[in-house]
């Protein structure tokens, strides 16, 4: 996960913003200027500078639109360099998404646009203190779900409430994470959907919100207005809609359409922070799992899935082993919705379906079966040859699972 993040134009080198983890201090300017004054003697002797490490940190650079120049530092993980590009494009994307893209392609007022990227500051941030999200979508580019067999009925719901907002892209958010979705909505691409449940989940929660987005690869130039609703407390409701209705309009309608669904909201809460609610039962050794689908770009993540339990790998820590067993099989052995994580798996003779890792605190797995793949985490008195048969049987009980629609 990066530690800092810094965006500079691209042709004077001028400082526009410096994000780092809380707990960090900021790095002086003159270390920046020089982060910044290496890659620009690079590009000016036609060399492109992508990535370096030290003895314990990584640092990588990039130029987006011959605007600005993001560069990210982090812990070197030993990770593909695909998994900090990611980081950065999201940082970027974060800008398109509030600012515009022409905004950020062409800044005609430094001072001013220093003042409007502000608005970008809580999403960054929380990019960069990912450790302390609940969610894996940034990571696996692929947005977070919550699967019940309330999804179902409350579909019902959200089409006829996306019918009355007259918006065909509507979705339902259980702590930041998509129960429904109209088609339209699913039919956004992987980083849209992404930014726009961190977007929701970003911002203090209220009752209502009015919220101009420019969508990064449908429509990154002209607005839309991404209207919520909270229905009861870590329930949203989301619409984007063009010019009208307006808010106060919308408002109005939401206790017609929803109220009758408040017991199923209450039900469908009840299976945080599970995230799942399954026929089979699943493996007392399975401590959590990230589940993607990458041709739906949907995942379903779980780091309790027998409820909360008394193993002494806490939550934290689980979804840090989670995220770093990801990157350091992706663009290593598998390839994924990540961009560039082909290029290590392309280097061998042939396609890697398993992996595995074992240490004294816990064990992962990882399995390929296309279009899904399944990172689990085990408990260390699993035997390490049962972990394959394990890991398929509790793949296939989630993916033929009627309430689990990934």
């Amino acid at each position: 996960m990066a530690a800092y993040v810094f965006c500079l134009t691209t042709s004077g080198g001028v400082p526009i913003f410096a994000r780092n983890r809380s707990g960090l201090k900021s790095l002086p300017f003159p270390v920046i200027g020089s982060l910044n004054g290496v890659h620009m003697f690079a590009n000016s002797h036609d060399v492109q500078l992508v990535s370096t490490v030290t003895d314990d940190s990584k640092i990588v650079w990039k130029s987006f639109y011959d605007s600005v120049t993001l560069i990210a530092v982090a812990e070197d993980d030993h990770a593909d360099d695909c998994h900090m590009m990611n980081f950065i494009g999201y940082v970027l994307s974060i800008m398109v998404l509030l600012l515009g893209r022409e905004d950020v392609k062409a800044i005609k007022n430094v001072e001013r646009f220093k003042k409007d990227v502000r608005v970008c500051f809580p999403m960054i941030d929380r990019l960069i203190e990912r450790c302390d999200l609940l969610t894996f979508g940034d990571t696996v580019n692929a947005v977070d779900t919550i699967a019940s067999s309330e999804n179902t009925v409350l579909q019902s719901f959200l089409d006829a409430f996306a019918d009355c907002a007259a918006s065909p892209y509507g979705c339902l958010m259980v702590h930041g994470k998509v129960a429904v979705a109209t088609r339209k909505w699913w039919s956004l691409t992987s980083e849209e959907l992404v930014l726009l449940s961190m977007l929701v989940s970003s911002l203090t929660q209220c009752s209502s919100r009015d919220i101009p987005v420019f969508l990064p690869n449908l429509s990154p130039e002209v607005p839309h207005r991404l209207m919520t609703f909270q229905l009861t407390r870590n329930v949203e409701v989301c619409v984007l809609c063009g010019p009208s209705p307006g808010l106060t309009e919308l408002e109005e309608e939401v206790g017609r359409f929803w109220r009758a669904s408040y017991d199923l909201l209450r039900s469908i809460l009840l299976v945080h922070p599970t995230n799942f609610s399954i026929s089979s039962t699943l493996d007392t050794s399975l401590l959590g799992f990230v589940l993607v689908n990458t041709e739906t770009n949907r995942c379903l993540c779980s780091i309790f899935p027998h409820g909360n339990d008394d193993d002494p790998l806490e939550e934290h820590e689980r979804r840090h082993i989670l995220r770093s067993y990801y990157k350091h099989v992706v663009g290593n052995f598998f390839s994924s919705k990540v961009e560039g994580s082909g290029k290590g798996p392309s280097e061998f003779t042939h396609v890697a379906m398993d992996t595995y890792l074992t240490t004294d605190t816990h064990k992962c797995y990882a399995m390929l079966s296309p279009p899904h793949q399944i990172y689990a985490l085990y408990k260390p008195s699993i035997p390490t040859f049962a972990m394959r048969s394990i890991t398929e049987k509790t793949l296939f009980a989630l993916i033929k699972d009627k309430g689990v629609q990934l």
